[in-house]
Parts: C-alpha cells; sequence; structure tokens
C-alpha cells in the first residue's frame, strides 16, 4: 500500500493520495509510515525536477499534498510519540539562493512530533539572519537544507559565519537535501547530514542527549 501510495503523491495525484491515506489509517496502519512514503515520494518528485521532468508548478503542488497529508496524520504522530516536555531546540532554515521547502517541512514536521522545539525559518534565509536567530533562539541543533547545488556554498559560508560570531562551538550543525552527501557535508564543515527526516530526528536525539 505504501508503494501505491509514494505513486500517487509522485504523480500528484492529489484526491486519491488523500483518499488512499484515509483508507490506510481506518486500517491500523503506522502513521509514520506513511510519512515515510511521503519523504521517498518526495525524493522522486524532486529527482525528476532536478532532470527536467517537473517544473516549479509540481515542486508547489507536491508540497500542498504534503501539507494535506500532514493535517491528517500529524496529531495521529503526536499522541503516539507523546507530550509532555520538549526534548530541545532544533532551528532550520532552507540556506540563501534556494527556495525549496518541501524536504525542510517533512523535517519540521517529524521534529515537532517528537518533541523538539523548532523554529523553522523558511526559505531563502540570509547567512546573517542564520547567525542572528542563532543567538537568540540558542538551539543545540541547526539544520540546514538545500535542493540546488548552488546550496552548497551557502551552507559553508553560513557555517563560516557562525563560527567567525562564536556560536558555532556550542551547537551541531546537519545539512539536508536531494544532492547532500558525505563529500558535500565536509566541504561545508557540517557535524553530518541526514538522508531523510528521521535520520534529522534520530541526530537531534543523539545530539541533544535525549531517547
Amino acid at each position: 500500500m505504501s508503494k501505491e501510495l509514494v505513486e500517487l503523491i509522485s504523480n500528484m495525484s492529489e484526491k486519491e493520495a488523500i483518499d488512499l491515506v484515509n483508507t490506510l489509517l481506518e486500517k491500523g496502519e503506522d502513521p509514520l509510515s506513511i510519512m515515510n512514503a511521503c519523504s521517498e515520494a518526495m525524493d522522486i518528485v524532486g529527482k525528476r525536477f532536478e532532470s527536467g521532468e517537473y517544473f516549479l508548478p509540481h515542486l508547489m503542488m507536491a508540497g500542498e499534498i504534503l501539507k494535506a497529508i500532514s493535517e491528517i496524520v500529524k496529531p495521529l504522530l503526536a499522541e503516539a510519540t507523546g507530550g509532555g516536555a520538549k526534548k530541545g531546540k532544533v532551528l532550520i532554515a532552507t540556506v540563501e539562493g534556494d527556495i525549496h521547502d518541501i524536504g525542510k517541512d517533512i523535517v519540521v514536521f517529524m521534529l515537532d512530533v517528537n518533541g523538539f522545539e523548532v523554529l523553522d525559518m523558511g526559505v531563502d534565509v540570509p547567512i546573517q539572519k542564520v547567525v542572528d536567530a542563532v543567538k537568540d533562539f540558542k538551539p543545540q541543533v541547526v539544520g540546514l537544507s538545500g535542493f540546488l547545488t548552488l546550496a552548497f556554498d551557502a551552507m559553508k559560508f553560513t557555517i563560516d559565519a557562525m563560527q567567525e560570531a562564536g556560536v558555532r562551538d556550542d551547537l551541531k550543525v546537519m545539512i539536508g537535501g536531494g544532492m547532500i552527501d558525505e563529500t558535500v557535508m565536509k566541504y561545508t564543515g557540517a557535524d553530518a547530514f541526514g538522508k531523510d527526516a528521521m535520520a534529522a530526528v534520530a541526530l537531534s536525539k543523539k545530539w541533544i542527549g535525549v531517547e
């Protein structure tokens, strides 16, 4: 069923995808598996965009589908993961020059339902604005998102700016996006990269020291 959901989302079949989500939940499907399917579908959408098969309207539509599914699933996920005190602070931003928010939104969503206090700065965030937010919000973890290859330099410059401002040593930095790998991680100076939203949650738990 999750494979069918991946196909429906990646093919922009909004109504069918939402109907399937509701059906799956009625049958007792794990809400987390639905979000994992969303993440997998968004990865496909991203690759189709990179190859020129999809364009900006497709990304926007995919984002709307994700938002609609999130609104259905989030209360169930929050119930499953439990409430209580926040586990720590995570600041998330899509770096300067990049306007993609699909992957970032999934990460923010999963961190939120797993009990973290998340500051989502949005997309195309100027370097100095990130540095100022780190000073004010005082997160333990910063996540920088970038979908395009041009984001690599922006990530590096943002991390360099945090170092120059004297706040880099007090936090961990993770990066993520369609083209991110270990080579990019080393180039930017990040502490780790996450392949998906659950990797971001796992890294945050590990670094902050919560289960």
